[in-house]
């Protein structure tokens, strides 16, 4: 290997993954995409809160209208609206305690400390949020501004003008993100699914291959609780998506969209994503139940291959969830009522293995009464998801 291979691979490698990123945000929607219209809406807001604060208005800090567009661009609407809400009162606050205390004890160190204490205190008043130390902030380019100032009508015009500014920034960050492209996330809450059931139908994949060869060992068992018990940061993560797709709707005008393309609404999504949740925690308790099965017996060989079919039936259902789309969400659920009833058969094959076998469904000794109960769970979340989808997409015909 030459000194040149060495040094141009990596180069090409980061020219070829900055080439990808660029197609897939010109391609389609996704965190790309979403990324350049948020730099080029806040350069948008930027812009304009700057011209209308230097040109317009002739101010004499206007950096502070085109901080204040950025800093309130958000990911929706909503969170946009609060949050502006909550910075203009942040800053509306210092600017106030540094005018009392200004005027009241003029602009020497005793007045700097008073006002950071009061203004720090302030910020830490929970209403205000993640706004809060702009208390501080805010307070402290006022007192800048008071001390480099002369008089106090020019001193009050100052203050007044920081004020006026930050409302300025504020109208147009929110405006701009309301009127230009505003972002619209229902899409996390179909995302959010499709990851929870990726997980599901890779865990039921690789488990009832081993059942259908014979007992899991303790091994196989392990690692299949240990899967289970790692979805919990999963779950967060998909109901976090949830209510960024709710949240993105409210006060926004496209919400008006999702009404005309017949959008499913989120309470199905919400039902189907719970339903999943507990899926998940039942196939823990599925994976604890094999974990007592240690004894092999070829007599007992059919009711595992049942339960291996009756695995692999609803890792059919899951597998449909992974590439749900409102979209063909009608179809889609058509076909989760077909697999789910082929998962019921399959349930009812393991029941009457069960029974042809005299296998005891009450010994607490035996893993038989665990695995058919957790059959039996399985099969209804499936069969309340799949009537939740049915009946939110005939809805929205």
């Amino acid at each position: 290997m030459t000194p040149g291979t060495t040094t141009g691979r990596p180069d090409t490698g980061r020219f070829a993954a900055l080439t990808h990123w660029w197609r897939r945000a010109f391609s389609y929607s996704g965190d790309e995409r979403d990324t350049l219209l948020v730099i080029g809406k806040s350069a948008l807001a930027a812009t304009l809160a700057w011209a209308t604060s230097s040109y317009a208005l002739d101010a004499s800090s206007p950096a502070f209208a085109p901080f204040s567009a950025v800093l309130i661009m958000q990911v929706t609407v909503y969170r946009s609206v609060v949050q502006s809400l909550r910075y203009v009162g942040a800053v509306v606050a210092g600017v106030l305690v540094q005018a009392v205390l200004g005027f009241l004890a003029g602009p020497d160190l005793l007045t700097f400390v008073l006002v950071a204490l009061i203004a720090l205190t302030i910020g830490r008043w929970p209403v205000l949020g993640v706004q809060g130390p702009q208390v501080a902030t805010a307070a402290f380019f006022a007192f800048s501004t008071y001390t480099s100032s002369s008089g106090d009508s020019e001193r009050f015009s100052q203050l007044g003008e920081i004020v006026l500014l930050v409302l300025i920034g504020c109208a147009i960050g929110t405006a701009v993100n309301v009127l230009v492209a505003p972002p619209l996330r229902y899409r996390s809450a179909e995302y959010s699914i499709r990851s929870l059931a990726h997980t599901l139908h890779g865990l039921l994949a690789d488990m009832y291959p081993v059942l259908a060869e014979g007992v899991p060992d303790q091994d196989s068992t392990g690692q299949w609780r240990a899967r289970a018990a790692r979805t919990g940061g999963m779950i967060e993560q998909a109901r976090t998506g949830l209510r960024t797709a709710k949240e993105s709707a409210l006060l926004n005008p496209r919400r008006l969209m999702l009404r005309y393309r017949g959008h499913p609404g989120f309470q199905g999504y919400e039902a189907v994503l719970g339903a999943l949740e507990r899926t998940l925690y039942q196939v823990a308790a599925l994976a604890r139940g094999l974990d007592r099965y240690r004894e092999e017996d070829e007599a007992r060989r059919p009711f595992l291959l049942r339960y291996a079919a009756f695995l692999e039936s609803v890792g059919a259902v899951a597998e449909v969830l992974t590439t749900l789309d409102e979209t063909t969400l009608l179809p889609q659920a058509e076909e989760l009522d077909l697999l789910t009833d082929r998962a019921e058969a399959r349930r009812d094959e393991v029941i009457e293995e069960t029974r042809r076998l005299s296998l005891s469904l009450a010994d607490p000794s035996a893993p038989y009464g665990v695995l058919v109960t957790e059959a039996t769970r399985l099969l209804e979340e499936f069969r309340y998801t799949s009537d939740v989808l049915l009946h939110a997409a005939r809805s929205a015909e």
